[in-house]
């Protein structure tokens, strides 16, 4: 009989521990919530040119949900904007594909989008910037690396 007790007391602590694990691998305990900043101006372009625009961004990333949600506010630029995006993997100085759109118009510019794996290990690595572009600078009037902003 105690060998019979002590194969069901094993079992149920295999089972016990399986769903723990289990539990624990679909918690959100890992998730975190990352505060993200730019400071925008025309000497971070590629090439760098002499605006006096100048802009910021204030973003959050969401781990669990993936989900990247901006503010971006500008000022003083040589013209209208006619785009802004995100754009990775780039350290500063150098130049990249655009990796997340953004809806043009008047400051601030407001959205959000989910993003891939590879725009997360991007984004969180310091790696994409954002930028706005006029028709007098096409390529870009104003530029600043996304960053996770300093604890406060």
């Amino acid at each position: 009989m105690s060998r019979f007790f002590t194969r069901v007391t094993r079992h149920r602590n295999l089972f016990v521990t399986a769903a723990a694990v289990t539990l624990l691998g679909l918690s959100p305990a890992w998730a975190e919530t990352y505060n993200l900043i730019a400071s925008l101006s025309g000497a971070s372009e590629v090439p760098s040119n002499s605006t006096k625009g100048t802009g910021s961004v204030t973003a959050t990333y969401d781990t669990t949900t993936k989900k990247l949600a901006w503010t971006v506010t500008y000022s003083g630029l040589t013209g209208t904007a006619v785009a802004a995006h995100f754009h990775g993997p780039a350290a500063p100085g150098k130049d990249a594909p655009v990796e997340v759109p953004v809806t043009i118009g008047p400051s601030p510019l407001q959205g959000s989008a989910t993003l891939t794996p590879a725009q997360e290990k991007d984004l969180l690595d310091g790696n994409v910037y954002f930028n706005i572009h006029t028709q007098a600078n096409p390529k870009g009037e104003i530029r600043g690396q996304v960053s996770k902003a300093e604890p406060g």
